[in-house]
């Protein structure tokens, strides 16, 4: 059992950042849902499954830097060194600003030849080329918004993070139903009409946190200096690793796509209905770990190890009951959970009950691996959590994927088989690292 003012104390931090969550994934299922009533929704299911994952892929080496910033601003607040601790925000603002672009630009350029390496399907790319140049506008802006939502969360001010998300996925809804359909004298632009919505949010939200760093984070340095320069290279060596770990997870998602189109165009589209929904129930457990990712900074900052790794169990507890509950409705109702989002063939959702009902079953380790993670990245041991994760997605998980799937014929259901015992090693594997504390060596 966890103790009610330490329940208290991770919810305070948790709740904001899972209704800001859940706000992205409302976004991700309306987007989704939106498309999947165009003309040849297969096709644009598909393109805006491909392309969110590739988008993801271009600018993971900088999203890393969200990390970075947490565990750096975590520990200082833990110390007492409150003034500082916007300094590593001003820092991870600054080299996006210098790199985003050029990755913006090198993307752009590069889509047209690499994206029919991913899928050569006509109807795909012609959907699926002008969406992902479209999205790559805004990486500046998904960068920024990743650093200082490490930020707030790092320094106690889960709020203002909900607040901004939620304003700027209301605007994207909105902004969607204009441009994919062409309402309010808008031309109707279909999938290319929600990669714009997606950009003018983004750049929505950036002003708003802007505007807030200047209101609530100017005591605390914003904007006023850099970090010494071995603080920036501390910075950079956390977030180096998180961003190579970005880059393989989420190549690792777009790779997985790929292999499922290898089995048909019906299985791509249920594959990106069901990490829609699977993210619905995730990433609300993605909260609770940057809520452990927080405490467990702060109680090392206060040089209290037994304090960090109680952190990391009582919110792994809290996460097992939150996240079972949620996978329950995949385990026991799946076909009405997809009918009543999406408008599916029926070939469509036949493929997509089965794995639907695995991702249920697994969530309970989904919270184990996710939780302890997350606090490993809080701790600093990003090294590690990089090592392991990309071998065991792309020495076994992928291989094996792909052998199950296309070559042995068992389709979406054995690839998303592979998918959980991949996550379940995962899960014992961070528990292990948690248990014997070499993270709480590491200095950040």
């Amino acid at each position: 059992m966890v103790a009610q003012d330490r329940v208290r104390r991770i919810l305070d931090l948790a709740l904001p950042v899972i209704a800001g969550m859940i706000s992205q994934n409302v976004l991700n299922l309306v987007d989704t849902a939106m498309v999947s009533r165009l003309d040849h929704s297969d096709a644009a299911l598909a393109a805006v499954g491909y392309g969110g994952f590739a988008l993801f892929v271009a600018q993971s080496i900088i999203l890393g830097l969200s990390t970075g910033v947490l565990a750096a601003a975590a520990r200082r607040k833990g110390e007492g060194r409150t003034s500082e601790t916007a300094w590593f925000l001003n820092a991870a603002l600054l080299i996006i600003a210098l790199v985003a672009p050029v990755i913006s630009l090198l993307l752009i350029l590069a889509i047209p030849y690499v994206y029919p390496l991913i899928n050569n399907d006509p109807d795909v790319l012609a959907l699926g080329i002008p969406y992902l140049q479209i999205r790559a506008f805004g990486i500046i802006f998904v960068a920024m918004n990743f650093s200082f939502r490490g930020y707030w969360n790092a320094i106690d001010m889960t709020r203002l993070y909900m607040f901004t998300l939620i304003l700027m996925h209301s605007l994207n809804i909105f902004l969607n139903w204009v441009f994919i359909f062409g309402n309010l004298g808008a031309p109707a632009m279909g999938v290319q009409g929600a990669g714009l919505a997606s950009i003018c949010a983004l750049c929505f939200g950036s002003t708003l946190y802007f505007l807030f760093g200047l209101r609530f984070a100017r005591d605390f340095g914003f904007l006023k200096r850099l970090p010494s320069r071995p603080d920036i290279k501390r910075l950079i060596k956390i977030s180096v690793p998180s961003g190579v770990h970005q880059i393989f997870f989420s190549a690792g998602w777009l790779g997985l796509f790929w292999i499922i189109g290898k089995v048909g165009t019906s299985e791509v589209a249920a594959g990106n209905v069901l990490v829609n929904v699977m993210l619905v129930a995730w990433l609300p457990g993605m909260g609770l770990g940057l809520a452990a990712s927080t405490l467990v900074g702060q109680a090392l900052g206060r040089r209290n190890p037994e304090e960090a790794a109680r952190w990391g169990w009582d919110v792994v507890k809290i996460a097992a009951v939150g996240l079972t509950i949620l996978g329950l409705p995949m385990v026991l109702i799946p076909r009405e959970l997809l009918t009543a989002i999406y408008t599916l063939d029926a070939r469509t959702l036949e493929i997509a009950l089965w794995p639907l009902r695995l991702i249920g079953l697994s969530m309970i380790f989904e919270a184990v691996g996710t939780i302890l993670q997350n606090a490993l990245l809080g701790a600093g041991d990003t090294r590690r959590v990089m090592k392991v994760a990309i071998f065991n997605q792309w020495c076994l998980f992928m291989p094996a994927a792909y052998l199950v799937g296309p070559i042995l014929g068992y389709g979406l259901t054995g690839i998303w088989l592979c998918q959980v015992a991949y996550r379940i090693l995962q899960a014992g594997l961070f528990s292990l690292f948690w248990v014997r504390r070499d993270w709480a060596r590491i200095t950040v």
